[in-house]
């Protein structure tokens, strides 16, 4: 079965064809960083102008790579939710459009359930139970996939996403847009024990996170060097302020899927990317004993393919979403329909 993800949740306007919830036939991302870099960040308004612009195009270069017409697609997913409204109303009203003209199936789709199922495009279909950590601009939580197919989130930031925090700290910094990246090149070359930036919440018992004061420690500690005169190795800042976010996202995850009994994790998200987080989660999931399952980083970045594969899923359990179907910028998470029973 052949499904088309359509995601439109911010900045990124991405179309992807998925065979069977596994295969990627392609996988087409409209970026509009350059759009968003002269403002440190992403524009709303700017953003779901971009969207209009760039999806038809997007739609019809996925359909080419993956080797399909409209008439091979088996239905229509589309990111409902959560994300920047304007943003997500044109990824959902040119998902209606192409369910309605093409008499196909719309299946609406949580983000950061694409997210999860990005896993799935690597590694085969999702078998619960899982701990998943969602780390990106918008989102940073712990999400618990457990064996009836419903999701529990045991944790989640109380202020900034880890995404959010790299930026905020990249600007500071004087790096440009999108500030993970270039913390993750920058903090290459610095010392990650330089500067004991605080780890909030690593003790408290629970498994939320909180990483504004992180950020405001970054800045508190260039101006206090810059105040006595005292030399500033961005390189040092870069390493220091992303170890501390990654060991405490690293021991949180660990420790949730401890405590919950389960055997694997997973790391999604934009943030997943960063190669700090990815080489301390392998290290500590081995020294465990967890199993992880840790998409690469093109899969990390939304894009449509995890769309798809989330529909697939859906789609395959017998769900459908009616052509009214909403954006809803605060969606939550949903329990996974149960597979159809095979025959007896």
């Amino acid at each position: 079965m052949l499904v088309i993800g359509i995601e439109t949740s911010c900045d990124e306007t991405a179309v992807a064809l998925v065979e069977d919830g596994v295969r990627v036939r392609s996988n087409v991302i409209g970026s509009q960083v350059d759009r968003h870099r002269p403002y440190g960040g992403v524009v709303p308004e700017i953003a779901a102008r971009a969207h209009l612009e760039l999806l038809l195009p997007a739609l019809d270069r996925a359909l080419v790579e993956g080797g399909a017409t409209y008439d091979d697609l088996d239905a229509v997913a589309v990111t409902a939710g959560p994300g920047l409204v304007g943003a997500l109303l044109v990824g959902v009203a040119g998902a209606k459009a192409l369910a309605l003209a093409h008499d196909l199936p719309l299946i609406g789709v949580n983000h950061l359930e694409g997210h999860l199922c990005a896993t799935q495009l690597e590694f085969g279909p999702l078998t619960p139970p899982l701990m998943g950590l969602i780390v990106s601009g918008g989102h940073t939580s712990l999400v618990l996939l457990n064996a009836d197919g419903t999701f529990v989130t045991v944790g989640a930031t109380l202020d900034d996403a880890a995404g959010e925090a790299f930026d905020k700290v990249a600007r500071f910094l004087g790096l440009p847009y999108p500030g993970g990246p270039e913390i993750d090149r920058l903090a290459i070359s610095g010392d990650p024990a330089a500067i004991a930036f605080p780890r909030a919440l690593l003790h408290d018992g629970t498994y939320d996170f909180s990483l504004s004061g992180l950020k405001s420690a970054v800045v508190r500690e260039l101006r206090r060097r810059e105040a006595k005169g005292e030399e500033i190795d961005l390189a040092d800042v870069a390493a220091s302020f992303q170890e501390a976010l990654v060991e405490v996202s690293v021991r949180k995850t660990v420790a949730a899927a401890q405590a919950y009994g389960v055997e694997r994790v997973t790391v999604v998200g934009g943030v997943a990317a960063n190669s700090r987080l990815r080489a301390a989660m392998a290290d500590a999931c081995r020294v465990a004993g967890l199993q992880l399952l840790i998409p690469s980083p093109a899969l990390c970045t939304d894009n449509g393919a995890m769309i798809a594969a989330a529909g697939w899923n859906r789609l395959v359990a017998g769900e459908r979403s009616p052509l009214d179907l909403a954006a809803d910028p605060g969606l939550g998470m949903t329990p996974v329909p149960a597979p159809p029973a095979g025959p007896a």
